[in-house]
This record gives structure tokens, C-alpha cells and sequence, in this order.
């Protein structure tokens, strides 16, 4: 019985355009865990204006999630990515690989006009198992 994570790209289906894997096989006895999408926010409540600075602050929060509940980014399923500017792909793609490595988790991105707050540039919603 398979009882870790399973991440594989298909031959049958075009490559990845970036670092996901386009399917994601949870074990059948793992346990689900969903998390709220999660911003560039700092530990006072303070939103950057740099998008850049949003970002890192979103990943630290997303592995400050993780560590709440025993799990790391080796855990994360599924990734999905709102983002009201354009993303700095070289920024970005760092600071993905030095959370998730090589282990891409499946992930889904959309450009939108606008999130919650007006000041918010990027939300990123992670979904894990275990």
C-alpha cells in the first residue's frame, strides 16, 4: 500500500510551463488538511508595499502554518496563487524552490484585479496531507 505523497508529469500530457507537477496522489489513509489563503503580512500587521516583500512574507507564513501543525512543505498537495501584479518570476521561482526544493506540489496561478484588502498584492492558499 503506497503511504507517502506521489508527485509525476505524465508523458501523455504537455511538460510543465513551471515548477508543479501536474498530478498529486495523496495516500488513502492520509488526513486532508486545508489552510486559508495566507498574504504578505508581518507579525504587527503591517502589508508591504513591495511585491517582492509580500511574497517572502506569504511563504513565511505559509511554513509558519505548516510548523503549526507538524507538517512541511513535503506535505503541501496543491498550491493556488492569486496575484493582482505581475510576478517577478525570478523572485518568486527562489523563493518557491527554497521552500518546496525540487518536490513541486501541484499548483494553479491567476492574475486577478483585486483581493481582499486594496493593499494586498498576492494571496497563496495551500492545501496538505499526511
Amino acid at each position: 500500500m503506497q503511504n507517502k505523497i506521489v508527485r509525476m508529469n505524465p508523458t501523455s500530457v504537455p511538460h510543465p510551463v513551471g515548477k508543479y507537477s501536474h498530478v498529486t496522489i495523496i495516500p488513502k489513509e492520509a488526513s486532508l488538511y486545508t489552510f486559508s489563503g495566507q498574504i504578505g503580512i508581518d507579525a504587527v500587521g503591517v502589508i508591504p508595499a513591495d511585491f517582492n516583500e509580500q511574497v517572502n512574507l506569504t511563504f513565511d507564513n505559509i511554513q509558519g502554518l505548516l510548523a503549526s501543525q507538524g507538517l512541511t512543505a513535503d506535505d503541501v498537495i496543491k498550491v493556488n496563487i492569486w496575484s493582482t501584479k505581475e510576478i517577478d518570476w525570478d523572485h518568486f521561482d527562489r523563493v518557491w524552490e527554497g521552500v518546496f526544493g525540487k518536490q513541486y506540489p501541484s499548483m494553479t496561478i491567476a492574475y486577478i484585479s483585486a483581493l481582499g484588502l486594496p493593499e494586498i498584492a498576492i494571496e497563496i492558499e495551500i492545501w496538505a496531507a499526511r
